[in-house]
């Protein structure tokens, strides 16, 4: 035991064991079965405080509400409870931190970060239809590859876009430069279209990014993003398909495959085939993955030629010069909704069909969006859509 100073219970006190000093400190109600392994100076309990145990220092602590079995294993520093906190761990250093409602069964690690994330729908400009992309903004420390997997599997959206700056003094408000990865629930990918659009949608609408023009680095080279009007335009490399057998009695015209996107299959149908005929195909997804095990394909996409006989226009009567589908079971994106990438092939195939480089089209999935196309002599294309965000927040990690 070692000496108490200047104190003044003024309220009860039972079994309480003192092993080091107590200074200054003024006990205005009941402490019970309270044991200080450490230093408390300067502290003031206006309420009860039951079966607490300090094995750190204490300091400058103000408890104006009920602190109930509260295990405290490092320092508390300037801590104001205004409410109750109830069965709470700290295990590490917490600072100046105010807590003004009840906390309940929380436990405040050393290692607890919060990312910053949106939730946007691309190639659309109504919430709930086109395809969803989550966005992060990756600033104070980097990720790890699992982690961002595991972010992508728990948001579950056919990618999970990472955005970070290329140096300390970008600003996600103001640079025009930004790295950029995309992950599926199951695995990174080479390029993704309507994470990027929606990448750019974040930047631009939720930051306020006043950049003409945005740059992203990929796994597939510099990527490119401008506003153009109600639309955000980007700038993706072309991917030549090359054809293959047609195998089956299936009402095929054309079978191509592209490796260089990661490797896709397109698969356009015979004219006379309708829109509502390409939205009713259910493909069997398992039997899909079971006939392509080498790991050389990322997704099929099932498309056809737009006329007006076979229904391929928008509500207002305005036809389309193309149609088509996207499926990619191997990367655990069953169908997706709108798929950008996948039109640097499409967009590719139909220019030496149609004899046209500007293409505007839809893709046909139950959620559904439209784009503008078009291929350049550079061997670029421009995919543009607009967006909607629909979510804002954050995600632990």
């Amino acid at each position: 035991m070692s000496d108490s100073c200047k104190a003044s219970f003024n309220g009860d006190v039972k079994v309480t064991s003192n092993i080091d000093d107590v200074n200054k400190s003024s006990y205005n109600g009941d402490v019970t079965k309270s044991s200080y392994n450490g230093d408390a100076k300067k502290s003031s309990y206006n309420g009860d405080v039951t079966k607490s145990s300090y094995n750190g220092g204490v300091t400058k602590s103000s408890y104006n509400g009920d602190v109930i079995k509260t295990s405290c294993n490092d320092d508390l520093t300037k801590l104001s409870y205004n409410g109750d906190v109830t069965k709470s761990s700290y295990n590490g250093d917490v600072t100046m931190t105010s807590c003004n409602g009840d906390v309940n069964s929380n436990v405040i690690g050393p290692e607890e970060r919060w990312l910053p994330i949106f939730q946007v729908d691309a190639f659309t400009d109504k919430p709930f239809s086109g395809n969803p992309a989550a966005i992060c903004l990756v600033e104070d420390r980097d990720l790890t590859d699992e982690e961002q997997q595991k972010i992508a599997a728990e948001m579950n959206l056919s990618e999970t876009a990472y955005l970070r700056k290329l140096s300390d003094e970008d600003d996600f408000s103001t640079g025009s430069k930004f790295s950029l990865r995309w992950f599926t629930p199951t695995k990174e990918i080479d390029l993704c279209g309507h994470a990027t659009l929606a990448s750019a949608a974040t930047l631009f609408y939720i930051m306020g990014n006043p950049s003409p023009q945005l740059t992203f680095q990929t796994r597939s080279g510099a990527l490119f993003a401008k506003r153009q009007g109600d639309y955000i335009s980007l700038d993706l490399p072309e991917n030549v398909p090359e054809p293959q057998a047609i195998v089956g009695t299936t009402p095929v015209q054309d079978v191509l495959y592209c490796s260089s996107v990661g490797g896709d299959l397109l698969v356009r149908l015979a004219d006379d085939t309708t829109r509502s005929v390409l939205e009713s195909l259910q493909p069997d997804m398992g039997g899909m993955m079971a006939a392509h095990t080498e790991g050389k394909l990322r997704g099929v996409a099932v498309t056809v030629k737009g006329t007006p006989d076979n229904g391929c226009v928008n509500a207002q009567g305005v036809g389309y010069d193309f149609i088509s589908r996207f499926f990619s079971p191997w990367y655990g994106v069953p169908e997706d909704p709108v798929c950008g990438s996948a039109h640097t092939v499409l967009a590719s195939y139909w220019a030496r069909e149609l004899g046209k480089t500007d293409f505007y089209v839809r893709q046909c999935s139950p959620r559904g969006g439209d784009l503008k196309v078009r291929l350049r002599e550079d061997g670029r294309v421009e995919v543009a859509g607009k967006a909607a965000v629909v979510l804002k927040g954050k995600i632990k990690i």
